[in-house]
């Protein structure tokens, strides 16, 4: 009588559920894999657009140191002294090239030919190389002495400082050619390169003020040039990738 020996069951057919198990743990890993491919290419893009305003923000700073450093220097080639100020951001007409006497806003006679001056070479400057592509505004800002003011432009000093900046602006509209007009530029977003401003008392280079010389410090025009800064959209998007919680974009 023979005997036929059954070899023992493989693992498989013990537990049926096994090749299933095996199936899903396989597909897990291959979306796993995927998925991190996938996080990785957003990454990169992520890296790389940060990459890319951070670049801009470089050029866009060294675009509005140079215009600073430029125009300062033109203008010494002419007699005029202008100061740099705020970090090469700023552009200090003091009072002794505009002549902006105490509660007037007009510029006197004897100094338009300076103010017009001190406009076209800004306009030529500005226009050189495509700076204009990286600045967001520039501000003609008005400022005052503490002394209280209560004339005609109305509105104390914040009156006062405001209207110096506007005489000075309508004026560079008025003399400076039209190839050169500051009036006709416009940012990247067609919107006017140049606005007005005026901040009355209240940003004093000179804190105490007990002398006329105090006084006429504090009298001056800043020419602010603001640079071009990320849209707030991709901005937002880029910080909440990267989890930038506290990060601000400045001018």
């Amino acid at each position: 009588m023979r005997f036929i020996r059954q070899s023992p069951a493989s693992v498989d057919e013990e537990n049926p559920y096994w090749v299933s198990f095996s199936d899903v743990m396989a597909a897990l890993v291959v979306i796993f894999i995927l998925a991190s491919l996938v996080l990785l290419t957003q990454l990169i893009k992520v890296r790389t657009e940060v990459d890319k305003e951070v670049e801009h923000l470089k050029k866009a700073e060294e675009v509005r140191r140079t215009i600073v450093e430029d125009v300062v220097e033109e203008l010494k080639k002419r007699s005029i002294e202008v100061m740099v100020a705020e970090n090469h951001s700023v552009i200090r007409i003091p009072n002794d090239v505009l002549g902006f006497r105490s509660g007037k806003f007009s510029i006197d006679n004897q100094y338009l030919e300076t103010a017009r001056e001190i406009g076209e070479v800004l306009a030529v400057v500005i226009q050189k190389e495509n700076r204009v592509d990286y600045l967001d505004t520039i501000f003609i800002e008005g400022h005052t002495d503490n002394r209280a003011f209560w004339g005609a432009p109305g509105k104390g000093n914040w009156g006062l400082s405001t209207f110096r900046a506007i005489s000075l602006w309508e004026y560079w509209r008025q003399e400076i050619s039209s190839d050169l007009a500051l009036n006709n530029l416009r940012n990247r977003d067609g919107k006017p390169l140049f606005s007005v401003s005026g901040y009355a008392e209240t940003r004093p280079v000179v804190e105490e003020q007990k002398t006329e010389a105090d006084y006429q410090i504090n009298r001056r025009i800043d020419i602010r040039i603001t640079i071009r800064r990320p849209e707030r959209e991709d901005y937002d998007v880029l910080k909440g990738l990267l989890g930038a919680d506290n990060a601000t974009p400045e001018n």
